[in-house]
């Protein structure tokens, strides 16, 4: 029989003169009301050893390690990766999507270099229901997005397929919300929100569309690579682990504004859900910016003008009368 053990994280601590407490793996500290079983008992058998008098509280102990169990403190059995049983498809510049190949493999996924020409084919193929929630597509790029690059890729998350993307635009790198369902933030819905969120909008859609002088940097160094790489790698967990990500609904915010966010950390105080966060990475003291961004609501399409014509017919009868 498989015996529980303390989930990674937890841990059980002994005051001078007082009973033992839970330290949560997040941090917080509980009391622990052992009832009739002697604390060193309890510790020991949540440390996987038997404690010599174990049998004589055996149903009191049974219930407290079920409790553990319940509250996610104990578990039987080594932790599963958090991403064991998905498969990751990388593609773009190696500089980023080496270290993110490293960090999903390291978290458990099954990662394969793949070709904008495999996305496509993901992109147009019939949805598989056994493949949601469990493939995923990273692309990353050195430089800026051409225009039209991912229009193909957006349509990944309605396939069941996570879509998750960064580039750099000179000394910044974007990592853009994952998508994995229809309604979720794609590219083209963050290219919309910046530009209509930038006075200069003008400017920025010349600079996208390669109006601009050679790249001169800087390139992501081996650290800040890491950072970027370790960032994807998170939101690949989250989308695992199925977050919510509703937290922000539309009319909640006019879209990503310029100040938004912080200036530290990779999740910040600010506490918004991967689906509906924007990353900005500044390459030169890798300080990290989040801001909020939601997805462009379709628009019905103008009617189509009258033909000149008919136009002209109708103002001439009008005359007659």
């Amino acid at each position: 029989m498989t015996r529980s053990r303390l989930a990674p994280g937890t841990g059980i601590v002994t005051a001078p003169g007082a009973g033992p407490v839970l330290r949560t793996s997040g941090g917080e500290f509980l009391r622990i009301d052992t009832g009739g079983v002697d604390a060193e008992t309890l510790v020991r058998r949540l440390m996987g050893e038997k404690a010599p008098d174990e049998g004589a509280h055996a149903a009191e102990l049974a219930v407290l390690v079920e409790a553990f169990e319940e509250g996610g403190h104990a578990v039987s059995g080594p932790p599963r990766a958090p991403l064991a049983g998905r498969t990751v498809h990388v593609l773009g510049d190696p500089v980023l999507t080496g270290p993110v190949a490293r960090c999903a493999g390291a978290e458990g996924a099954e990662v394969h270099e793949t070709t904008p020409e495999y996305v496509a084919e993901l992109a147009r193929a019939t949805p598989d229901p056994s493949a949601e929630g469990r493939v995923a597509v990273v692309w990353c790029l050195d430089s800026p997005v051409p225009e039209g690059l991912w229009d193909t890729a957006d349509r990944l998350p309605g396939q069941g397929i996570a879509w998750l993307r960064c580039h750099r635009e000179g000394a910044h790198v974007w990592t853009e919300p994952p998508a994995s369902a229809p309604g979720d933030v794609t590219a083209r819905h963050v290219r919309l929100r910046r530009l209509a969120a930038t006075a200069a909008h003008r400017e920025l859609a010349a600079y996208w569309a390669g109006h601009r002088t050679p790249d001169t940097g800087p390139h992501p160094t081996e650290a800040s690579a890491a950072l970027i790489a370790g960032l994807l790698t998170a939101d690949l967990i989250a989308w695992a682990e199925g977050e919510a990500g509703a937290a922000i609904e539309p009319g909640g915010s006019a879209g990503v504004g310029a100040g938004a966010g912080t200036s530290f950390g990779p999740s910040g105080p600010t506490g918004l859900p991967p689906r509906r966060r924007l990353r900005r990475i500044d390459l030169r003291d890798l300080t990290v910016s989040e801001h909020p961004v939601l997805p462009v609501p379709d628009v019905a399409p103008l009617p189509a003008p009258a033909p000149v014509t008919a136009r002209a017919e109708a103002v001439t009868a009008k005359a007659r009368r």
